[in-house]
């Protein structure tokens, strides 16, 4: 998938999955096996690394937790690494100041992965159990993750 027109695309398909959710909501609430399927198909086909769009373009929320766990990895106190990081956004959580994110590297590696927010590492989502639960978001995602792209685009075709 070309990178450069996944929001064009996304945004002409967003009716359609909005559409087939209201339609078919109850019946989405029992295809997590199906749709964490898919998300296993794709993520095999596409290389997150040769994407990198949601380092890029995503600022995931960093939780206490993500705080100790990177000021720890980069032997920092926690408070100068929000200091130097982080800041509060207009829902008063602590996100990244810049984007992109600051561990990204040029060749899309992430400098702190294993140490990486929750919310990376929980990216793009589409392997959560109570999957219509995030629906809309993903919805959302579509435009910058051509993993959920791709799978949303399977659900409405089956």
């Amino acid at each position: 998938m070309d990178i450069s027109k996944l929001n064009e695309e996304a945004k002409k398909q967003k009716p359609l999955w909005v559409r087939y959710f209201k339609k078919n909501k109850k019946s989405i609430e029992k295809m997590d096996v199906q749709i964490h399927a898919l998300h296993d198909r794709y993520s095999a086909e596409i290389d997150c690394l040769s994407c990198g769009n949601c380092c890029r373009s995503l600022g995931p929320r960093i939780t206490d937790k993500d705080v100790d766990r990177l000021a720890k990895h980069l032997r920092m106190k926690a408070v100068d690494f929000v200091t130097q990081y982080l800041r509060t956004d207009e829902d008063g959580d602590l996100v990244f100041k810049t984007m992109p994110c600051p561990f990204l590297g040029a060749d899309n590696y992430c400098a702190v992965y294993e140490n990486r927010p929750k919310a990376c590492r929980e990216y793009p989502h589409t392997d959560r159990k109570k999957f219509y639960q995030i629906y809309m978001l993903s919805v959302e995602n579509a435009s910058t993750c051509p993993i959920v792209y791709k799978v949303l685009e399977d659900i409405v075709k089956r």
